[in-house]
């Protein structure tokens, strides 16, 4: 007996139209290359689930030799090859696309918080607030990004792995946020229903959570998802020179590494090839998506471009 109630089967319907009468889904869904992007980052998160859930970490970070030849090229056994330690590259490059997604989500989550916070109190306070905000943000940004990563990293204990480099890389990226977010919030604070409703006493935490930060989402989702494809790149990076990944770990970044130290040199181009191919069509899904994004929600970018 179903004890669904006509007031929920209601709200899902009214949900659902909205949904379909949104212009900025309509907008993005039109967009080919955007919808292309999509399909890209659908089809990873659906290899890294499928890896997580099939493959035993233990079984494809450890040695082989005693159960595979060495640097095997691509064959029926071994799709991808198999690499100096006898380890199927197959399932070690699905098993990437885990530790990409996983760190790389982590790390842009945590930047864009941090950057909300820092960018919303700056616009909303001002004066000495900002300056002292907003200076400390340009400080980091006058670095390259990369470096001053790998510069941040060395501050963290090895023991964390990839989690020192998301740390870092989330130090890296929040200034990004906060620039945006405080540039749109300096727009909405000078709007007269704000004026209003901190009139009719609301709090300034209220005044910044409920109505300042909603109407901030469109450019957040946006710098959001084109950083997310930059997260899972300078995770790999830094993995590539021994900043990130332990050795042995599945990590994209490290399997580039080890493939170009020994593997470019003896011919065994595929030890290298797959987690690069994987690594660039993350990325690009992240950065067609992003920029479809953007077109959708200020469809004056894509005029200007044109």
């Amino acid at each position: 007996m179903s004890t669904e109630t006509p007031q929920s089967s209601d709200v899902e319907r009214n949900v659902v139209e909205r949904l379909r009468a949104s212009p900025f889904l309509q907008e993005l869904l039109s967009n080919r290359i955007a919808v292309f992007g999509l399909f890209i980052i659908g089809t990873m998160f659906a290899v890294a689930i499928y890896a997580r859930l099939t493959y035993d970490l233990d079984a494809i970070v450890d040695t082989m030799f005693n159960a595979n030849p060495t640097q095997a090229p691509p064959s029926a056994e071994f799709w991808f090859g198999t690499d100096g330690q006898a380890r199927d590259v197959f399932p070690r490059v699905l098993y990437g696309a885990w530790y990409a997604l996983k760190f790389g989500t982590a790390t842009v989550l945590a930047s864009t918080v941090l950057g909300i916070a820092a960018g919303i109190v700056a616009a909303y306070y001002g004066d000495l607030t900002d300056n002292v905000i907003m200076r400390t943000m340009d400080v980091l940004l006058s670095f390259p990004s990369l470096l001053l990563a790998l510069a941040l990293v060395t501050i963290f204990p090895e023991s964390l792995g990839l989690w020192r480099a998301v740390a870092a890389l989330t130090l890296v990226y929040t200034p990004r946020f906060a620039r945006v977010v405080r540039g749109a919030a300096l727009k909405i604070l000078e709007d007269e229903y704000i004026d209003a409703t901190y009139a009719l006493g609301a709090t300034d935490p209220r005044l910044l959570v409920r109505h300042v930060l909603p109407n901030c989402l469109a450019p957040i989702t946006v710098q959001s998802t084109l950083n997310y494809g930059l997260a899972i790149i300078d995770i790999a990076a830094l993995s590539f020179l021994g900043f990130g990944a332990s050795p042995g770990d599945p990590s994209w970044g490290m399997m580039l590494s080890e493939g170009v130290e020994r593997g470019l040199f003896s011919g065994a181009w595929w030890w290298s090839f797959f987690p690069g191919l994987f690594l660039a069509l993350t990325v690009l899904g992240f950065n067609l998506l992003g920029d479809g994004m953007r077109d959708a929600l200020d469809p004056r970018m894509r005029d200007t471009v044109d």
